[in-house]
């Protein structure tokens, strides 16, 4: 039995989840760094570009692996390697915060492993979406789309835990939807791009692959529908 005086005050952060910061957060302080000129010497300053051309999701990209048939590792990479470089700090800081506030929910509730599913998963169908539904040339960066994802997955806990308690379900779209009106707000203030295509396909699939994921699947949550 534990002491109470032993016991922490919060909940320690899932391992898996740390890891996946300390690379995003490690990548992100190498770009800050060499756009101050304080590592790699003045050629580092072209760092973050060739960051985004080399490991961002390139709709071109894909377009020719698609025609001719090939598919190359280096290209590859690109549908999760993506979510590793950022436009700037501020854009790399906020996905991280949702990263570390989800992740913690996700990881805790299913497990390392399938928390890596829902991540990497909703990273693919984010990337997939931006390809197939756009023709932008403008390469895809950020780890908005698995973000959003873990959203997906931290409603559909809410959405199962609300239907149990008789509860009106649209209410676990709440987080969601203020995410949505807040993009479109910015969007109409500082222009946006389509990223918001790839981000709300990692919404659907984090919802559907967490379905799949938890205790009883597919059949839970059919039980739950009926229910209500």
């Amino acid at each position: 039995m534990t002491h109470p005086h032993n016991e922490r005050p919060v909940n320690p952060m899932p391992p898996v989840v740390v890891a996946l910061f300390l690379v995003m957060a490690g990548v992100e302080l190498v770009f800050n760094l060499a756009e101050r000129g304080l590592v790699g010497g003045r050629s580092a300053v072209g760092w973050r570009i060739e960051g985004w051309e080399r490991f961002g999701f390139s709709d071109k990209v894909f377009e020719w692996m698609i025609a001719t048939g090939e598919w190359p590792v280096e290209h590859v990479i690109r549908f999760v390697a993506y979510v590793f470089v950022h436009a700037n700090f501020t854009h790399g800081i906020f996905a991280m915060v949702i990263l570390l506030a989800m992740g913690k929910i996700v990881a805790e509730a299913l497990g390392a492993w399938k928390f890596v599913v829902i991540y990497f998963g909703t990273s693919i169908v984010g990337a997939l979406a931006y390809g197939v539904a756009l023709d932008d040339p403008r390469i895809l960066i950020g780890a908005y789309p698995p973000a959003y994802g873990l959203i997906g997955g931290f409603t559909y806990f809410m959405w199962a835990k609300l239907g149990a308690l008789g509860a009106p379900q649209i209410t676990a779209f709440r987080l969601i939807g203020m995410l949505l009106v807040v993009q479109f707000l910015f969007a109409l203030l500082l222009g946006g791009d389509n990223s918001w295509v790839a981000e709300l396909a990692g919404f659907a699939a984090g919802f559907a692959i967490t379905v799949l994921l938890v205790p009883g699947g597919w059949s839970r949550f059919l039980d739950l529908v009926r229910r209500n």
